[in-house]
């Protein structure tokens, strides 16, 4: 089986996640707004720079979280939904997940933001497989403590290998789509790198390797 391995933010949707989901919490005053913003803005600045603290994030990342149960959690994320991610979702992404599928092709979405936000997004893309940063749930409750390698840079890899592990696909003929310098270990390790509206270093990399550029967004 030929894997097709996606990034999530500004690759298969466009824009971030996380971070919509944050803006989402500051527009419906569920947070401490202007401190929940700018704390949202700083570590997002980190992410576009290579030098963000994954640990350090989550922590802020999944406070609200760990605040709510799960069925104000799922609530206020249907909403979430249908205002701020299926706008983010062009029809060219939907036409080349399913051009993946007709070819037979078992699909995975890697992504450095949580489960918790973005399971339904691989619900409604259509994708089976996700491997994203997993909180430690405590008494059903998500908690502000990680699960395991979080899927960010290198971890994506250890992540990767570890969920190959007893399945029958390899990384032969594989495809890898980002849009982040932060996807190099990754991107570097797969037969067909793809780069979507890549960020600065990732095109100026592209362009010296010569890897396929895509535009899924305009």
């Amino acid at each position: 089986m030929t894997l097709a391995l996606f990034d999530l933010d500004h690759t298969l949707i466009n824009g971030d996640s996380d971070h919509a989901w944050g803006n989402f919490l500051v527009k419906k005053e569920l947070v401490n707004t202007e401190e929940y913003r700018q704390a949202n803005d700083y570590f997002y600045g980190q992410y576009q720079k290579g030098t963000l603290d994954i640990h350090e994030y989550n922590r802020f990342a999944l406070k609200f979280l760990s605040e709510n149960t799960m069925e104000t959690l799922n609530t206020l994320h249907r909403t979430f939904m249908q205002e701020d991610i299926l706008p983010m979702i062009s029809e060219k992404v939907r036409q080349l997940i399913t051009s993946h599928k007709e070819q037979g092709h078992t699909l995975v979405i890697i992504t450095a933001t949580n489960s918790f936000v973005t399971r339904p997004i691989a619900t409604e893309l259509g994708i089976e497989h996700l491997l994203a940063i997993e909180p430690k749930l405590v008494n059903g409750h998500i908690s502000r403590e990680l699960e395991g390698t979080p899927t960010f840079r290198e971890g994506k890899v250890t992540r990767l290998n570890e969920w190959l592990e007893g399945r029958d696909e390899t990384l032969e003929n594989s495809y890898f789509y980002s849009d982040s310098h932060n996807d190099l270990p990754l991107l570097n390790i797969v037969d067909h790198p793809v780069v979507v509206n890549p960020d600065p270093v990732l095109l100026e990399i592209a362009n010296k390797q010569g890897w396929p550029i895509l535009d899924l967004h305009s």
